[in-house]
């Protein structure tokens, strides 16, 4: 559990170092295109039979859109003006989303704790947006890269709850019998197809070439097997063998990761309202968790 969340965090300092030297909406085209490759030999039956896929197409259409192609591509264009700290910080307030998105649309009625948790989450998320101050926080400017990434992590929670949630013929028998990497697979092919729909237009408004070099050519290896298939593998034994409960909790280690590499990569030592606001962050997601023993998740 531990892993994903440092590959996330690498990730960040990743899409702020390719700022200037990758389009953004280019970088996740060729992340997921990469990483879509690298599947591929582990995954290639979930293709076959088509009609499993086409079958489903609208649903799969709608969780490749909102989990690879658009979450991705706000996250990279986040990073263009906003620093991983920042970026890492706000996408962790995204419990006090969950709540909100499963409250409105899908009929999830949130607990007093759970509330209690948001609050303090979305407590933390402003500390960030002010820098730490409430004269700054009333006038307030936004970053673009804030605005970005909270779309990013609204998406994100929609995403959630569609698996969470899925429609009939993604549950129980109706299931295809996908593991991992075949349903990450499938997901990635129309999330690629999004984002070169993205890039297109990223391109047609006169985004500047890519400035092509050994440093960024391992970059893009890294953000394709590392964030992408390494992390998600992990993360899928982190939570099958500890539960979601405790997985949570590791989740939150990816703005303090982003934190170290941020001051050893790119020099830009954290700040003390960048603390403060992890602490809220944190402790919204302490408050909010019920109490009970943690859950094993079969797999």
């Amino acid at each position: 559990m531990t892993t994903p969340p440092l590959l996330w965090a690498g990730n960040a300092v990743v899409g702020r170092l390719m700022a200037g030297q990758v389009p953004p909406l280019t970088l996740n085209l060729i992340r997921w295109v990469l990483a879509a490759l690298i599947l591929l030999p582990l995954a290639w039956p979930a293709l076959l039979p088509l009609s499993r896929i086409t079958a489903r197409w609208p649903h799969l259409l709608l969780i490749g859109v909102l989990g690879v192609g658009a979450f991705n591509s706000l996250q990279y264009l986040a990073l263009v003006t906003s620093s991983p700290i920042n970026v890492t910080l706000v996408a962790a307030s995204m419990p006090v989303w969950m709540l909100a998105v499963g409250a409105l649309c899908f009929g999830a009625k949130p607990t007093g704790r759970q509330l209690a948790g948001a609050a303090l989450g979305l407590a933390g998320v402003l500390t960030v947006i002010g820098r730490g101050s409430l004269q700054a926080l009333l006038a307030v400017h936004f970053v673009p890269g804030d605005l970005y990434i909270l779309v990013a992590i609204i998406g994100w929670a929609f995403y959630s709850w569609l698996l969470a949630r899925p429609p009939a013929h993604m549950q129980g028998r109706e299931r295809p019998d996908w593991n991992w990497a075949g349903f990450l697979l499938v997901q990635s092919l129309f999330g690629v197809a999004a984002a070169s729909v993205f890039t297109a237009g990223e391109q047609w408004a006169g985004a500047a070439p890519i400035q092509w070099s050994w440093g960024v050519a391992a970059a893009l290896l890294y953000v394709a097997v590392g964030p992408s298939v390494l992390a998600y593998r992990c993360w899928g034994l982190g939570v099958a063998e500890g539960g979601p409960t405790l997985a949570a909790f590791f989740n939150n280690l990816t703005p303090l990761f982003a934190a170290v590499l941020s001051t050893l990569v790119l020099g830009d030592s954290p700040q003390p309202y960048h603390a403060a606001a992890f602490g809220l962050i944190v402790g919204g997601i302490a408050v909010s968790l019920q109490r009970g023993a943690v859950q094993k998740v079969p797999g």
